[in-house]
């Protein structure tokens, strides 16, 4: 397959970058090691991705990932020139293109009457050398082959955000219906709704303003819940300051909170009955001591929001109905960001700020 290095035509080209630093091997991985608790234990792959691809197919961050029907794994990530990596399951890279999301942070998979669809979220803050920038970000809708549909931009142009207001979105979610949910996890802290065209609908959530139970800070991911049937879906909101998930009606009214203590979790990842996210950063003590606190390691949760499980984390214990706060149990990961759940309850890790290094491969161990 030729490699696509401007994929979505009509757009402009983001400019070119100076970045000095080397492409770093995967640390050694440890062999036969396995973590997690209870029935979800994973023996730990670091060599899913073959060696020697980083030649052809560079990285700065693997942010996002997911699988479409015909097994395809797809991940979007934010160097300058290879920010969507396609994989097969056994971790061969297939393909890597990509230069219009210097930003590149959230991917969400929407089926519509059978046909996959791609939404692609530039956050708006990119590197380039050795300078952090910030623009205004934006949502993509593309097929699998990358033709752009229609792109979300400053929700200013629609009304629901003043002048000032920054737009730096982190996620999306598609509802049953096709409506499109937006965190704006990186800037104003909203959940922005619009309908399956992209004209905007309304505005809930935010930081400032509204009860402490509810508010969103640091509202980096975003999923809908259907586990109870699509009549009674509800949205779950990463509020990953607060160490924590809020649930909403797909109104914006808020419902509950899911409390992960000592957790800085990204997005919200349902699969089967279960919620899987990647952990950033934890309260480690010895750890939080190193350069850029590598504290991560991934949660799963149950369907009544319980943490069943912590891979790479403290075994969670419940205290009077309370989960003690979790840290980082072993040096698996540095920085969990997503996880991409396979049909054989395989998971896949994505990590930020971990040299370089392609995602992570947690096999499942027979209970």
């Amino acid at each position: 397959m030729k490699t696509r290095r401007h994929f979505l035509s009509g757009l402009a080209t983001a400019a070119a970058a100076s970045f000095t630093e080397t492409l770093r091997a995967a640390p050694d991985p440890k062999k036969d090691v396995v973590i997690g608790h209870g029935s979800h234990r994973y023996k730990v792959n670091k060599e899913w991705v073959p060696a020697g691809q980083g030649r052809h197919h560079p990285i700065l961050n693997c942010h996002e990932m997911v699988q479409v029907k015909d097994g395809r794994l797809f991940m979007i990530g934010d160097h300058w020139d290879n920010q969507m990596l396609v994989f097969k399951p056994d971790g061969t890279i297939l393909d890597s293109w990509g230069s219009v999301w210097p930003g590149g942070h959230g991917l969400t998979l929407s089926n519509e009457n059978g046909e996959e669809f791609l939404f692609v979220t530039d956050s708006g803050l990119w590197k380039s050398g050795s300078g952090g920038y910030r623009q205004t970000g934006r949502i993509t809708k593309t097929d699998l082959g990358g033709k752009e549909i229609f792109s979300i931009s400053h929700p200013m142009s629609a009304g629901a955000y003043e002048p000032d207001m920054i737009f730096n979105p982190t996620e999306t979610a598609i509802a049953p219906n096709g409506d499109i949910y937006v965190v704006d996890g990186y800037g104003s802290q909203f959940v922005l709704r619009y309908d399956a065209r992209g004209k905007f609908i309304q505005r809930f959530g935010g930081k400032d303003g509204v009860p402490a139970e509810e508010r969103l800070n640091n509202a980096h991911g975003i999923a809908i819940d259907t586990r109870q049937g699509a009549d009674k879906a509800t949205v779950i909101v990463t509020s990953r300051v607060d160490n924590c998930f809020r649930r909403f009606t797909l109104d914006g009214k808020y419902l509950e909170t899911l409390a992960v203590p000592g957790a800085m979790v990204c997005r919200p990842v349902i699969a089967g009955q279960e919620l899987y996210a990647g952990v950033c950063w934890s309260k480690t003590p010895e750890i939080n001591k190193l350069p850029q606190n590598p504290s991560g390691f991934t949660v799963i949760l149950d369907a009544t929001g319980k943490v069943v499980s912590a891979p790479g984390g403290t075994e969670p214990v419940y205290e009077e109905g309370k989960l003690k706060p979790l840290m980082q149990a072993e040096r698996i990961f540095d920085h969990g960001h997503d996880v991409c759940v396979l049909d054989n309850g395989d998971l896949i890790v994505c990590q930020w700020n971990a040299f370089q290094t392609y995602p992570i491969k947690l096999e499942k161990v027979a209970a």
